[in-house]
């Protein structure tokens, strides 16, 4: 006998609920003007596309997608740990670090739990700590959009069972010194959990030496991520570097072939294209470059950025700012009432952002004094 699903006559809805947690889970939400832009400036993707050797790898992993991938990622874990000189033991790969991050809340964190986060960051954390059960705790960013170290210790307390760190900041692009983020992490009692999401470490001005901090710290978790640097976005792969035991316990919480095929076979490509990663890399840095310099022409100064995009704190005119972007031809992530973030990459794009810019300041002008 079927059994279907009671749906109420009036609306058509079904009638089974989620928790109550996930109706209050903030909604991930996308950039204004996607279906009708040229250039895409608010996904932090890289605007260079994969080089012919990664190419390669997709599709020869593609005529076999019948078959199961392997079970953790073996050979993928394989190639870091040799490059890296870890214990594959302390390497987990996934399909990209937000899946990472989600295994390692599942594992660490729940109910009863609170963690700890910098706020504006990345806007995924506050919707993954809502999932596993456990409280968000959102640490306000300092007066330079930056990760407040004082702050964010003093929000630890007895139910604290783990801190992210986004190291640079997503949405800011600010990043913590090297002796600011190891001050930081020292200050973390050594039953809470330190996660360090470096997904734009390779953009940074001043790399943390995250190799020190392990070694230092055995509850410290770096996630990392295949998706900016490497140029992978679309196919969702990324690593984690811990403690054997913490990586142990994220593979236990980790459903089996998390990593696809192809993705797999995508981030070993990437990861043995140094020249490409290097192109991607500095293809940022120029455009990163040429960008602030457009604002700072314009008077528009910016937060130092260490990410592969820059931070426009314009406030109340955030909605006025995306809409003359998306006029422009162009997409940008705004922040309703804080400001919009600008992906750098492509030079048209850029020019577009700047010529928006230049249409709000003439209708400012145009405008006149206010009574």
């Amino acid at each position: 006998m079927t059994r279907s699903i009671e749906t109420d006559v009036h609306s058509g809805s079904p009638t089974v609920r989620a928790r109550s947690l996930v109706a209050a889970l903030p909604r991930y939400t996308r950039a204004a003007g996607l279906n009708d832009v040229r250039w895409r400036a608010s996904s932090n993707e890289s605007t260079v596309p994969p080089s012919p050797h990664i190419l390669t790898a997709i599709r020869e992993a593609a005529a076999h997608g019948n078959l199961y991938p392997s079970l953790i990622g073996e050979d993928l874990i394989s190639d870091i740990s040799a490059r890296l000189a870890i214990d594959p033991a302390r390497i987990v790969v996934g399909g990209g670090s937000i899946a990472l991050l989600q295994n390692v809340l599942a594992a660490y964190t729940g109910h009863g739990s609170k963690v700890v986060h910098a706020w504006r960051s990345y806007e995924a954390y506050p919707i993954l700590i809502g999932v596993v059960g456990a409280t968000a705790v959102p640490v306000p960013l300092d007066a330079d959009f930056a990760h407040d170290p004082t702050a964010m210790l003093a929000a630890i307390d007895d139910d604290t069972r783990a801190i992210i760190l986004c190291n640079p900041n997503n949405p800011t692009g600010t990043e913590l010194s090297p002796q600011q983020l190891e001050r930081l992490i020292a200050g973390v009692p050594g039953h809470v959990l330190v996660i360090l999401d470096e997904a734009y470490q390779e953009f940074s001005r001043c790399p943390s030496n995250t190799a020190s901090l392990r070694e230092k710290f055995p509850n410290l978790v770096v996630l990392r991520t295949f998706s900016k640097a490497y140029g992978l976005a679309g196919l969702r792969a990324g690593y984690l570097l811990a403690h054997p035991d913490i990586a142990d316990d994220v593979r236990a919480a980790s459903p089996p072939f998390g990593l696809s095929r192809v993705a797999e076979a995508a981030a070993r490509a990437a990861w043995a294209d140094r020249a490409h990663t290097d192109h991607i890399v500095e293809v940022v840095r120029e455009g990163r470059a040429y960008l602030v310099d457009g604002l700072s022409r314009r008077g528009i100064h910016v937060p130092r950025s260490g990410a592969n995009f820059v931070w426009l704190p314009v406030g109340a005119r955030t909605a006025e700012l995306e809409a003359a972007c998306v006029a422009r031809g162009v997409s940008v992530r705004a922040f309703d009432g804080e400001g919009v973030r600008v992906t750098v990459g492509e030079r048209a794009a850029h020019d577009a952002v700047l010529a928006a810019i230049d249409d709000l300041a003439a209708t400012s002008r145009n405008a006149g004094p206010t009574a």
